[in-house]
């Protein structure tokens, strides 16, 4: 007994057993602790990856396929996959997107812009696919090319176009958008936009006349397929399509056998300034007599789309347009 007294009141002994004990059960203490709250935390992380991957999952579903315009102010660097020469200055240029699923994503109505360095210049021009959201994989656009030394009122040609027809296959370009005013929503309902800002104001016609010039005519091929490929949709077509020559008219084939198919649906009518001996069509710039001839009269359930060179737009269109009688608030310049 003695000697255990002893023992115990031998600080240099039992203080080193004691902190030693101390020390041993905390750690075995923290390290239970710290093992439980690892698993809770493995056990989280576990549940919000299968949450967040059932959310991405719910809202691919709900958003349908892959869109490659995403955000209209974001570039997106598209490679060229395939140039067709369509006629001695036109060409098909298709595009790939990032994925074979992906479609392009480009509403109705809405156009592009493509922008590049030419000549240590950044150049920006606007355009319209031919291709629709029906093609996943690519977008296709149909361009004709302004060479050098061919116009002597443009003797450096089209900067934009030029460029375009010498891209090598892999080569990628800058595509921008969904950008414009208008928007055709089906079933002859348009959003329009006075101002680029400014809330759409959304409108109901039967009735749609449409004036191109030149490659005008990629925003009304655009729309014009909408509503063909649609049974449900009724919207009534008319086009009138002005040229130079009869060889200047882009997609006149595609044109002719939608109108040769659509007979109830849409009519075409073209005018160019230089005719030949067999040319069936009209000659000269547009005019009063060629819209009252070919399109439909003014009413409160006909828009009339327009788009082409400025001066035509201005000068031929607009003041014919307002001659015969159509309301402003339903005459639109792309």
């Amino acid at each position: 007994m003695l000697s255990i007294l002893s023992l115990i009141m031998n600080s240099k002994l039992v203080f080193p057993l004691i902190t030693g004990a101390i020390t041993i059960l905390v750690t075995v203490l923290l390290y239970k602790v710290f093992k439980a709250k690892q698993v809770h935390r493995e056990d989280e992380e576990e549940e919000e990856e299968h949450t967040e991957q059932q959310q991405a999952e719910k809202r691919e579903k709900q958003s349908g396929p892959l869109k490659t315009l995403v955000d209209p102010n974001e570039k997106y660097l598209l490679p060229l996959i395939e140039k067709e020469e369509i006629s001695h200055d036109t060409r098909k240029f298709r595009f790939g997107l990032p994925s074979p699923d992906h479609i392009f994503g480009l509403p109705i109505g809405q156009h592009i812009h493509l922008s590049a360095t030419i000549g240590n210049e950044l150049t920006i021009r606007s355009y319209t696919p031919v291709s629709s959201d029906d093609d996943k994989g690519f977008v296709d656009l149909v361009v004709k090319v302004y060479h050098r030394n061919v116009n002597p009122k443009f003797p450096e040609g089209g900067k934009m176009t030029q460029y375009l027809d010498e891209m090598k296959i892999g080569d990628t370009i800058a595509f921008r958008g969904p950008s414009g005013k208008l928007q055709y929503l089906g079933n002859g309902k348009f959003a329009i936009k006075k101002l680029r800002k400014d809330p759409p104001h959304v409108i109901n016609v039967k009735k749609v006349n449409m004036i191109a010039g030149g490659s005008g005519i990629t925003p009304m091929l655009q729309l014009i397929t909408e509503v063909l490929k649609k049974p449900e949709d009724n919207t009534q077509l008319a086009l009138l399509y002005a040229n130079q020559t009869e060889t200047d008219i882009l997609l006149r084939d595609d044109i002719d056998v939608l109108a040769a198919k659509h007979q109830e649906n849409f009519k075409v009518w073209y005018t160019v300034d230089r005719a030949s001996s067999t040319w069936k069509f009209d000659t000269g710039f547009v005019n009063d007599t060629m819209i009252q001839n070919n399109l439909f009269a003014p009413s409160e359930d006909t828009l009339t789309l327009m788009c082409g060179p400025p001066p035509m737009v201005n000068f031929a269109c607009l003041p014919n347009l307002d001659k015969l009688g159509y309301d402003k608030e339903l005459n639109f310049a792309y």
